[in-house]
């Protein structure tokens, strides 16, 4: 969703009322994909288990070959330790094998989030089991972490994770709070600092044109989430990267259960196109950057998905597949035979 503000100082944050009025202009996303076919994308930062099979088949049509799915809350609290392992044991075992069934190399960020670290005595045992999955196959990172109301419990949390990510070289991925976000992000940068992290393994998320320039300065990586009218709008995003250049500097759309967009990042990447940001700028913001970074983990080797993962869908995972009732495995092109 595109937003027409006046200046750079007057952007809000999450859930804060600008004043301004924003315009809209329905550009067709059909009318401008072809000026990207042929682009590869990451999306280091969409919460997939909300989202349907169609989005995965249109992620893939619109050239997203991998991406990263943070765990995150459900939109109400979860009530017991058993839904926490249910849900990051679906993030590395069906989540990420339904993915790959669409042809999407699938990641994830393990970790507790800020809202429900406020429920301290579930938030114990949650921090007991965390290193039980953190080591799993295709967790490349700590996250998503951080700061939501900026409460004691919160920060408790957050200093208690970054050193399970300090002792299993992992790079961390910082949720910015919505209300505050200045302060916020400024807090969870200054406490990584503090707990020896190195900020070139620390991805600090939901950034805007308030909070940018301190999180390059200091060395951090500035995620940027292309949401409509929460957050980050794609215009405001060419002129965010028109005026700090590509580095360091990453796109997702951290599409959940809320109203998002899951082809976030190939529309942004369209957009540049049209307003002039050259190839290589638009590559590194919606693909390189975020491999650099998260890479660190050890987990992600582009040749897995550089070129397409080979999908075959009559496969199975733990006895069940992606079919129902009489469907059909979808026909690999390429293969001899025909059945």
């Amino acid at each position: 969703m595109c937003q027409n503000h006046n200046t750079v100082e007057k952007y809000p944050s999450h859930f804060e009322d600008s004043g301004e009025v924003m315009t809209h202009r329905d550009l067709a996303w059909d009318d401008y994909r072809e000026a990207i076919r042929g682009m590869r994308f990451f999306d280091p930062h969409v919460h997939m288990t909300s989202r349907t099979t169609d989005d995965y088949q249109a992620m893939y049509d619109a050239g997203i070959v991998a991406l990263i799915e943070p765990a995150f809350w459900l939109g109400q609290p979860r009530t017991g330790l058993a839904t926490f392992k249910d849900y990051f044991s679906s993030l590395v075992g069906w989540e990420r094998f339904r993915s790959s069934q669409f042809g999407i190399k699938h990641y994830c960020t393990i970790g507790l989030n800020s809202r429900e670290a406020n429920n301290e005595p579930l938030a114990e045992q949650v921090m007991e089991i965390l290193p039980l999955f953190l080591y799993k196959e295709g967790v490349v990172g700590v996250g998503e972490i951080g700061f939501d109301d900026q409460t004691p419990a919160e920060e408790k949390y957050y200093r208690a994770q970054l050193e399970l990510a300090k002792a299993a070289q992992l790079p961390v991925q910082v949720h910015t709070p919505h209300r505050d976000k200045k302060q916020g992000t400024e807090r969870s940068m200054a406490i990584a600092l503090e707990h020896g992290l190195d900020p070139s393994w620390v991805i600090i998320d939901h950034n805007n044109e308030e909070t940018v320039q301190s999180v390059l300065d200091q060395g951090f990586y500035a995620a940027f989430t292309i949401y409509p009218f929460t957050k980050m709008g794609n215009e405001r995003m060419v002129k965010v990267l028109e005026k700090y250049g590509p580095e360091r500097i990453m796109i997702n759309c951290a599409a959940d259960w809320g109203i998002s967009d899951p082809l976030a990042l190939p529309k942004t990447a369209a957009l540049m196109k049209m307003r002039g940001i050259p190839d290589e700028a638009i590559r590194l913001v919606t693909y390189q950057n975020a491999i650099d970074a998260f890479g660190k983990s050890g987990q992600i080797d582009v040749a897995d998905f550089e070129n397409g993962l080979a999908v075959d869908q009559s496969q199975k995972f733990n006895g069940n597949t992606i079919l129902r009732g009489g469907q059909q495995p979808r026909v690999a092109k390429d293969s001899l035979v025909i059945n």
